[in-house]
């Protein structure tokens, strides 16, 4: 997870965006509770978003305190406390982090990464036992995707987005908590909504690497699918601006689909900022450029 999943703003009232901004600095505060202080240097706003939702449809009500941090030591600020949703959230963000720098080591020996993940790893031993079972999913999963990128063994987006879907549609799934009116049906609809969401972010990052990776020679998904007679970026993206759109576009629309029949307490204004207009200003300012390059401009 890439930070893509945010908030537009500007579409906020000043007390939903100060709601949001009381999850984050709370996300960062269980963070340093429960793991210390540098895995705080991991802080992802997707991981925000979905313990929003998490919490949105928990029995139980948030708590705000104000307190310093190390970004504001002098200035309390307003955050939530002695939260499940953010207790799990803070666990996925360190594993999610670990891991995928793990992955990074596998795929480019990228020693920076490899230096941060023997930084991260002593803080695995302090998941809990619901976590750990996560965590194997994502492991899983990662190799799982590692193998594809490595044999570039596949033959669409979706066949190579799928273990990332799988990994945000376990993450919701597996919720070690209850929900109110908790069963079966509702964990399979929070996997449907994670799968939508963990494609879109896969999909978009690809997109917004593709003119980076292209210089590079780093591995995008795009390239592979879609670039095999060597075309220059402003080509490729011509080629493929109308397919991956709708295939961002689809996802998109899946997730306000299911997002709107999860049976929320709280929450609902602000997710649905997130996924409806965050989300679609996400794909705007990343996929304008590529709009302007089909165009010819400079």
């Amino acid at each position: 997870m890439f930070g893509y999943v945010t908030p537009l703003k500007d579409e906020l009232k000043v007390r939903e965006f100060e709601a949001f901004k009381a999850y984050y600095c709370g996300l960062c505060s269980h963070i340093k509770q429960n793991f210390g202080q540098l895995p705080r240097m991991v802080l992802n706003y997707d991981l925000v978003a979905l313990a929003l939702l998490l919490d949105g449809l928990s029995p139980n009500k948030a708590y705000v305190q104000k307190r310093s941090c190390m970004v504001h030591p002098v200035k309390n600020k307003p955050m939530i406390v002695n939260n499940e949703a953010l207790d799990y959230a803070a666990s996925m963000n360190v594993s999610l982090a670990y891991y995928k720098l793990l992955d990074d080591v596998e795929d480019e020996r990228n020693l920076k990464s490899e230096a941060f993940a023997s930084l991260l790893k002593p803080y695995s031993s302090k998941f809990s036992p619901d976590v750990v079972k996560v965590n194997h999913l994502i492991e899983r999963e990662l190799k799982n995707l590692h193998v594809l990128e490595k044999n570039k063994d596949f033959d669409s987006i979706d066949e190579i987005s799928h273990p990332s879907s799988l990994i945000v549609a376990n993450i919701l799934k597996h919720y070690p908590y209850s929900f109110e009116n908790d069963s079966p049906e509702l964990r399979e609809q929070l996997f449907d909504f994670g799968y939508a969401l963990g494609k879109w972010i896969y999909v978009i990052d690809a997109l917004d690497d593709l003119e980076k990776d292209m210089k590079t020679g780093q591995f995008n998904p795009i390239v592979i699918l879609y670039n095999h007679e060597d075309l220059s970026y402003e080509t490729l993206v011509k080629k493929i601006r109308e397919s991956i759109s709708f295939t961002l576009l689809n996802c998109g629309y899946n997730c306000s689909h299911l997002l709107k029949a999860l049976p929320l307490n709280r929450h609902r204004v602000l997710l649905h900022n997130i996924i409806n207009l965050g989300m679609m200003d996400k794909y705007n300012k990343i996929i304008s450029p590529c709009a302007h390059h089909c165009k010819g401009g400079k």
